[in-house]
């Protein structure tokens, strides 16, 4: 007490702890209160020992005036921070002495009134405990009483319960409350089984036992009828197994029932399906045309493979009839089967028989075995969808058919249901690319075949309305080969682009199974690319070679138009078009070469292969066709007792003309390509028996029989140092080497059909006058002027080496006679 009534003042401990304290907050270092006590100078303004007049008479003494000055200028500056800062304090401290004053009288305000309460409070309590006391001392003596009692009376109520079980029961089934008359007899089953001993309990567990196979009778009879909601076939099962139904039993029954209802479904669409088969055969005969055809759009001859055929229902109605009614009830089957006896807790003896494993192994086989038959009708519809010319109602059919299957593979984890649905749309994914192959060469087989109809009959309509699309021209007009080329190029890469878009379909973003790793993947790489564009490619090739069998085979009857035509087809594919297609492949598939694929660079050497065999082959057809006029011209004639020749014969003529006309046909295809400069006099050149070594046959008849002169020899020797001319040779890419080779072939013939025949002296007249007539035309088709030069040389040669009488015919005749003619 005494040191609560002494003054803060009068204890310097006291104060020094406040004054700390007071430092503390306003920021004064510890440093500066050890100063403080340390410091005695009475000149220290800032120390407890200061003195002003022994200050102020050291700066007097110190400092000029202008210091003092200065000194106190500063001094009062300090004064009046000091002030400022001591009233800032102030202010802000009086708030807070103000808010804290208020907030300690509404505490005590409070505190007062929650005294009140404890003080009522405690009394209430004390009133309580006093009563209670006085109740127990009052009921002490009858409590073991009370307790017997209500032992008796629980007793007696469970003993009404079991006496008006059989009532209870009865009244129950009555009502169908078998939730109720099952959990009355479960209550009392144990203590029935207990006291079964007793008559009077033996004959309650009889009553109940008969009950209770009625009720179950009735279960079983509600479950098999499968007419109930969900919520009651799951309130049936629950029963039935509180019953101790067979879990098993109970399985096998529901599946069985729900098997009968799914294959109602299965059962109606294989009636669809077979009816669709039944429409297709009864329609499979009809052939529609359409009115635009052309020359090279495959609607002459034969079927569009790009058209689809009419069917009674398509595939995206029998995919939507399989999943709204096979796919959807086997769903409801699989989460009501689930809810049943796979997800529903297990409790007591239940738990100990492992029913979800049981129930979950017989749904999976179930399951397996009702989708292997769905999938087999799904197969067999997506096998008769034969028709590529709509390829987005089988995507869209084959993505609904997968995206349905997910729901059960989220229903029933671990069922190989959804992959084997995969496969089946991977499969019908590569059995398109197939029938897009196949309906690509035929229609390439029969764009050929128009083609040659427009060749045989040149009238036809060059445009018209195909499967890509294309221009129209004049019915009257005359399709020229250029023209032929470009709609036949054009529309096969027309068609190959409307396939490869349809294709395209099965890697679109909204297709569900686009994301598997076969569509990304293999699809694209050896399916689309390899399987279709390449194979596709490699099969023009290998068809165009295929008209070049020889004479008796395919290749005998082919007009030399068209391979003239395929081989600048093959050439254009192998400079330009493959690349394009491949490029264009990867870019719109991605196409990744994870796998080996086909390069570039060996379809373009097959293409030019077939080019160059073509282009071969039609030199030699070109060459025989000449071949064939001139050995019958000579071997049909008389030529030892023919008459003085007057004119040039007819079948030179028609052989410049054939030449001619083979030029201007070759012309439109090919460049003209490079030919040795010619002489002035190439037309000019004449043609005499006596050239070469020959011209030793006007000097035999002077020669003695003891010196004779072998002219064969000397023609043999005249050979050797000749240049070989390589009849066969193959011919480059260009008019003038094609005309080369088919103007050395016809020749040829002519000089061998020479050698077998016998002159006379008109005979090797008649020759001059021909020879001189072809070589004022032919020298100007071929690459090298002495070609033609030295062939004929060789025919008028040969022919005067046969002649019985070797008198030529004068040059100057033989000008005139040809210009005449």
């Amino acid at each position: 007490m005494s040191s609560a009534t002494t003054p803060p003042d009068s204890d310097p401990t006291q104060r020094r702890r406040v004054h700390s304290m007071l430092k503390l907050y306003y920021g004064l270092n510890e440093e500066g209160k050890a100063a403080e006590a340390e410091s005695l100078d009475p000149c220290d303004i800032n120390g407890p020992h200061f003195d002003p007049e022994v200050y102020l008479n050291k700066l007097r003494k110190e400092c000029s005036l202008g210091e003092l000055m200065d000194h106190e200028s500063c001094m009062v500056k300090q004064i009046r921070s000091l002030d400022s800062d001591m009233q800032t304090l102030v202010y802000e401290n009086y708030n807070k002495f103000i808010s804290a004053t208020d907030t300690i009288r509404k505490m005590k305000n409070d505190f007062k009134k929650m005294e009140d309460e404890m003080d009522c409070l405690s009394a209430n309590m004390a009133a309580i405990t006093e009563f209670s006391a006085r109740i127990s001392g009052t009921l002490q003596d009858q409590h073991a009483q009370i307790t017997k009692l209500s032992g008796v009376h629980t007793l007696l109520r469970k003993l009404q319960f079991l006496f008006e079980l059989p009532a209870r029961l009865n009244k129950c089934l009555e009502l169908q409350a078998y939730a109720q008359a099952v959990s009355a007899h479960r209550r009392a089953r144990c203590v029935l089984q207990q006291y079964s001993h007793m008559p009077s309990f033996r004959g309650i567990q009889d009553d109940c036992h008969v009950i209770m196979e009625q009720l179950a009778q009735q279960l079983r009879q509600k479950f098999r009828d499968g007419g109930s909601s969900a919520k009651d076939l799951s309130e049936c099962v629950e029963l039935l197994l509180q019953l101790d139904e067979p879990a098993e039993e109970l399985c096998d029954k529901f599946l069985s029932h729900a098997q009968s209802r799914l294959e109602a479904d299965l059962q109606g669409l294989e009636a669809e399906l077979k009816d669709s088969t039944v429409t297709d055969t009864a329609g499979g005969s009809v052939r529609k045309t359409s009115p635009g055809s052309n020359p090279v759009s495959p609607t002459s001859s034969a079927i569009n493979p790009f058209l689809s055929p009419t069917a009674g229902t398509d595939i995206l109605e029998f995919i939507d009839r399989g999943c709204n009614e096979f796919v959807s009830n086997l769903c409801l089957v699989i989460a009501s089967y689930q809810e049943l006896f796979i997800n529903r807790p297990q409790e007591g003896e239940l738990a100990s028989k492992n029913i979800p494993g049981m129930a979950n192994g017989k749904l999976h086989a179930f399951v397996d075995t009702l989708a292997a038959r769905y999938f087999s009708l799904v197969e067999r519809r997506i096998q008769e969808e034969k028709g590529v010319g709509d390829n987005s109602l089988l995507v869209r059919a084959l993505d609904r058919f997968h995206r349905r299957l997910q729901a059960i593979s989220k229903l029933l984890p671990g069922s190989a249901v959804p992959s084997q649905g995969t496969e089946i749309v991977v499969r019908a994914a590569r059995e398109r690319i197939k029938q897009y192959l196949s309906a690509l060469q035929t229609f390439y087989h029969d764009s050929l075949t128009d083609v040659r109809q427009a060749l045989a009959a040149p009238r036809i309509s060059v445009g018209g309305g195909s499967a890509s699309g294309g221009g129209a021209t004049s019915k009257d007009a005359t399709p020229s080969l250029p023209e032929l080329l470009t709609s036949l190029s054009n529309f096969i890469l027309n068609q190959l682009k409307s396939v490869l878009a349809s294709v395209h379909l099965f890697t679109a973003k909204d297709i569900t199974f686009s994301n598997k790793p076969y569509f990304k993947g293999e699809f694209c790489s050896q399916g689309v690319r390899e399987g279709l564009v390449v194979s596709f490619i490699k099969f023009i090739c290998q068809s165009s070679r295929q008209y070049c069998e020889s004479a008796g085979d395919r290749g005998g009857s082919t007009p030399p138009a068209l391979l003239l035509l395929l081989s600048r087809l093959c050439l254009d594919y192998e400079t330009s078009t493959i690349s394009y297609i491949l490029t264009l492949t990867d870019e719109q598939f991605l196409v990744q070469h994870h796998t080996p694929v086909t390069p570039v660079t060996a379809l373009c050497a097959e293409a030019r292969e077939a080019a160059q065999k073509l282009l071969n082959h039609y030199v030699k057809v070109q060459g025989l066709i000449i071949s064939q006029m001139l050995r019958k011209s000579v071997e049909t004639r008389d030529w030892v007792n023919t008459i003085e020749p007057r004119n040039v014969r007819a079948v030179m003529k028609r052989v410049v003309e054939d030449t001619t006309s083979i030029d201007v046909q070759v012309g439109l295809l090919y460049e003209e390509g490079v030919r040795k400069a010619h002489s002035s006099d190439s037309s000019k050149r004449t043609f005499s028996v006596y050239s070469s070594s020959r011209q030793q046959i006007r000097y035999a008849p002077s020669y003695t029989p003891s010196a004779p002169m072998d002219t064969n020899l000397l023609s043999n020797i005249h050979k050797l140092f000749s240049e070989r001319i390589d009849i066969f040779s193959p011919v480059e890419f260009n008019k003038v080497s094609v005309l080369t080779g088919i103007i050395k072939i016809s020749l040829k013939t002519f000089l061998e059909c020479v050698r077998l025949r016998t002159f006379g002296r008109y005979g090797l007249q008649q020759i001059q006058v021909d020879c001189h007539y072809l070589q004022m035309y032919l020298w100007r088709f071929v690459s090298d002027e002495n070609l033609v030069h030295f062939l004929l040389d060789e025919i008028v040669g040969s022919a005067a080496h046969r002649c019985l009488d070797p008198s030529p015919m004068e040059q100057s005749v033989i000008e005139v006679i040809c210009e005449r003619g």
